[in-house]
């Protein structure tokens, strides 16, 4: 009799405190912001770049690109990643670092944009602002196996 008393009282008691951490947690999630929204679609008009490896390949299809200033670029990883996609800051029109920099989100360092690891992760760069010139860039995983590109503002 006694252990029956004993196990109500434990399961009610281990009921009381799970419903006020229910009640804890929804309190929490009530009191935390919204989380981020999606980032907005690109404005302007949207070119897509591939980035392809085979292990002893890798490329940007197309690696010569012209674009008028205002578009983005889609960088979509296809095959052989983790790719990504960079610029050297002396291989750039003067003054385009700035606007790079604002239009890479979550850079891995300057100029730098993030690793896509999975197949159809894409990263967009946006060109608006951007001054004309070239625009030489590269993939950090596969600089070694020449895996450049060049972005030709117009």
């Amino acid at each position: 009799m006694r252990l029956t008393v004993i196990g109500a009282t434990l399961a009610l008691g281990a009921m009381a405190c799970g419903g006020k951490k229910a009640d804890q947690a929804q309190t929490q999630a009530a009191a935390q912001p919204a989380a981020e929204a999606a980032p907005a679609a690109p404005a302007g008009p949207v070119v897509e770049v591939k980035m392809t490896g085979t292990g002893t390949t890798a490329a940007f299809e197309p690696k010569e690109l012209n674009i008028a200033a205002g578009t983005t670029v889609r960088f979509i990883n296809v095959s052989g990643g983790p790719h990504n996609i960079s610029f050297w800051s002396d291989s750039i029109p003067a003054g385009a670092a700035d606007v790079l920099k604002k239009a890479m989100p979550e850079q891995l360092a300057d100029l730098e944009g993030k690793l896509l690891v999975q197949p159809n992760d894409h990263y967009d760069v946006s060109f608006a602002g951007a001054p004309a010139g070239v625009y030489k860039g590269y993939c950090m995983p596969h600089l070694a196996l020449g895996m450049r590109i060049n972005i030709t503002v117009k």
